[in-house]
């Protein structure tokens, strides 16, 4: 690959870890850019784009314990069970693109791209901007059932595509009742599994490319980092990230036909 593909991989990876800690959805560019820039196979893509969200992954849960979101009784049982579904759907996912041509991948990513984007996009317009998080006593607790058949869903895309886990799981929590702290916090210790589960079955593959998955996992990550920082920057300022969102929302949506059709 030429240096200026290499400088645009890295700076998408740069862009989806700032959106992974920003505004929540973001992880989805890693996968968008790898098979868009590159000529990987659909494993290569799924399964370079899910090692690097081991890391973020990581991060992620240590500083929502930190904050305490993951200390707190309910949101560590959702985490629990949401890991749990997640040792079964993510090798799932991965069997699943296992058996598809780079034509049906593509395919496939578009409609789930487009459903992201359409899901953040009725979570943020169903939620005030200025809207504060609910307090932890609000935190319904969900059945059982609820979780796992959600956990395994996310747990099935993460495989495939090779996205994170809080890409979908907090859109689908917060619609469910739980607060955003809570489920960013529950959706980070499922992305661990999903990622660690992920980057197994496809590196028994020989599906991965480690030197981009370097490549986009370090500027991923410095993302990650910045993306907390304008986390605290906004809330000194009080500087809404709901127009960001939907924008990012749209952004997704117009270029899921794009995708599929390609």
């Amino acid at each position: 690959m030429s240096p200026a593909t290499l400088a645009a991989l890295a700076a998408v990876a740069l862009v989806a870890g700032i959106g992974i800690a920003a505004l929540g959805p973001g992880g989805v560019l890693v996968t968008i850019g790898l098979f868009v820039l590159t000529s990987l196979s659909p494993a290569e893509v799924a399964g370079t784009a899910i090692v690097t969200h081991v890391g973020t992954g990581l991060l992620g849960t240590s500083v929502y314990t930190k904050s305490g979101q993951l200390r707190q009784p309910l949101t560590r049982r959702t985490a629990a069970i949401l890991a749990a579904s997640a040792l079964v759907g993510a090798p799932v996912g991965v069997l699943i693109n296992s058996a598809v041509s780079r034509g049906t991948f593509s395919a496939l990513l578009g409609i789930a791209v487009g459903v992201i984007g359409a899901v953040v996009w009725v979570r943020e317009r169903r939620r005030p901007a200025a809207a504060g998080h609910p307090p932890p006593d609000r935190h319904p607790e969900l059945h059982v059932a609820l979780i796992v058949a959600l956990g395994f869903g996310v747990a099935v895309a993460g495989g495939l595509f090779g996205i994170g886990g809080p890409l979908l799981s907090v859109p689908l929590l917060v619609v469910v009742g739980v607060p955003v702290l809570a489920a960013l916090g529950a959706a980070q210790a499922q992305s661990v599994v999903i990622a660690a589960v992920g980057t197994i079955g496809y590196a028994v593959q020989g599906a991965i490319s480690w030197p981009l998955a370097l490549l986009v996992g370090v500027p991923e990550l410095a993302g990650v980092v910045i993306g907390w920082r304008m986390i605290g920057w906004r809330i000194a300022h009080r500087v809404p990230a709901h127009a960001l969102t939907l924008t990012l929302a749209v952004i997704l949506v117009a270029i899921a036909p794009y995708l599929a059709l390609r």
